[in-house]
């Protein structure tokens, strides 16, 4: 009984990184979006598989502060991503470094 509790503690913790790291392109696809370079089922999809996570940690358990901080975590990624895809990056000028004179 106690390795199956310490496998869904595992599996729980699991669930909370894909929703981090799914929230994080979630925000770099609805800049995408909102840029008009992604249709907008691709942003969906990002937000689906945060929310399957996110309840998959939530599901069985009470409020603890396991999911408060899968949650501020979650915003903060796509707030992150959101804003690195956002930015304006220069374009590389590869010429100078293969044709060094």
């Amino acid at each position: 009984m106690v390795k199956v509790m310490v496998s869904m503690e595992f599996l729980r913790g699991v669930l909370g990184v894909l929703a981090i790291f799914f929230s994080h392109l979630a925000g770099r696809s609805g800049a995408r979006v909102r840029r008009g370079t992604q249709k907008i089922t691709g942003f969906y999809s990002m937000l689906a598989r945060v929310a399957l996570c996110v309840t998959g940690v939530s599901i069985r358990h009470p409020l603890e502060a396991m999911d408060i901080i899968i949650w501020v975590l979650c915003a903060a990624a796509f707030a992150l991503g959101w804003w690195d895809a956002s930015r304006a990056r220069p374009d590389e000028d590869l010429a100078k470094e293969m044709f060094r004179e």
